[in-house]
């Protein structure tokens, strides 16, 4: 059976120049790139290197780039490492209710700890409206953040304006940029955004290494403690063979971006197919991800849509893929305000090998299961 993968927006496949680089330096970079000898001075060499190409992808100075293990721990030393510096000055963080676990469940975390959190609300479009985070914003206001493109609808949000509202009222502001890894050109300057993270498994890299970027003049209060890597910003021997596979990735997005671009085409061919028959899809009119989009079934639940796709050959997934196998009703949809779609939405998400031929096929699909599942309830209804 053909496989056709459609959930790039969970992870991506590794891609071959990428394992390539990540190999190489596996096998002939054996050193501690903080020793001073010949194989550490390898190994600082092949870190800086990919510092500087992940650097060049989202526009902003190498020294400004601070590795992690992922987007998690970038979102978490954003919002804790400036929650913690402003913890006596101005207890109050702005997010959206559509932020990803990463970002939600550290604000929760917060506000345990005493601090005072504003979860925006969306729109029907999934779409933080710029307006309310003006009007939510104060003087006690030590951080707002906001992700630039939602996982499960692909909405992508106002940032530029949100970081202008966020600059003139003093505050910071944080963007989890995970999902536009090799998707959507990015430069944080244009932007405007103090703080972004990315993740490198998002855009063919290995799992187990992302970015911060942290704007010349922005201070953190550190998270992990130990000795000074990465400008005693994040404690902890840098994962080399992940960050040069990093580094390769973000270097080869650039072919990958027009790819992604003409998706739109198909992701809107299969929107016109699933709609068609009975499904709603989710964030039309929006900007979104070209590649990303989110439907519902009512009445067909998310669980039975995913594994008759998977045993048809096409891997989708049900809203987002970090809930340890989990399919509960999304979140992000119920923020949208339909509730009723929540426990029926998937979402299929393409990436840079994906053709329009697979498109196609997972329309197919889909209305092959949809088909099925209308005749099962059909009969039993006449039982």
């Amino acid at each position: 059976m053909q496989h056709h993968y459609f959930d790039h927006n969970a992870s991506t496949p590794v891609a071959p120049t990428v394992l390539r680089d990540l190999t190489a330096t596996l096998v002939d970079v054996c050193g501690n790139a903080s020793s001073i000898h010949h194989f550490g001075q390898a190994a600082k060499q092949r870190l800086e290197r990919a510092r500087r190409e992940v650097a060049a992808r989202i526009g902003c100075d190498a020294r400004e780039i601070v590795f992690t293990s992922g987007g998690t721990e970038s979102d978490n030393l954003a919002i804790f490492g400036i929650a913690k510096r402003s913890a006596r000055n101005a207890r109050h963080i702005i997010t959206s209710a559509i932020e990803h676990p990463a970002v939600w469940n550290a604000c929760s975390q917060l506000e345990r700890e005493g601090a005072e959190v504003t979860d925006l609300p969306v729109g029907s479009d999934g779409i933080v409206d710029p307006d309310d985070v003006k009007r939510a914003l104060r003087p006690a206001t030590a951080l707002v953040t906001i992700m630039h493109a939602n996982n499960e609808t692909g909405a992508i949000q106002p940032v530029r304006e949100i970081a202008a509202l966020t600059k003139k009222a003093g505050a910071v502001f944080h963007c989890d940029g995970v999902q536009m890894g090799g998707r959507v050109p990015v430069n944080v300057r244009e932007l405007g955004v103090d703080l972004y993270s990315v993740s490198g498994h998002k855009f063919s890299a290995p799992k187990g290494v992302g970015a911060l970027y942290v704007r010349k003049g922005i201070t953190l209060e550190a998270m992990l403690f130990g000795g000074h890597h990465e400008r005693d910003r994040r404690a902890g021997t840098e994962n080399v063979p992940g960050i040069a596979g990093f580094g390769a990735a973000a270097k080869a997005s650039a072919a990958g971006l027009p790819v992604i671009a003409v998706q739109s085409a198909s992701r809107d061919e299969l929107a016109a197919t699933v709609t068609s028959i009975d499904a709603v899809a989710l964030g039309e009119g929006a900007p979104r991800l070209a590649q990303t989009l989110c439907f519902a079934a009512p009445g067909f639940a998310a669980e039975l849509q995913v594994m008759g796709l998977d045993l048809a050959g096409v891997m989708a997934s049900a809203g987002a893929a970090c809930s340890s196998g989990k399919v509960k009703p999304s979140r992000v949809i119920e923020a949208m305000g339909r509730p009723d779609l929540a426990p029926f939405a998937i979402r299929v998400s393409g990436g840079w090998a994906t053709t329009s031929a697979d498109w196609a096929r997972c329309g197919a699909a889909w209305s092959e299961i949809f088909d099925r599942h209308q005749a099962r309830r059909r009969a039993k209804a006449l039982a």
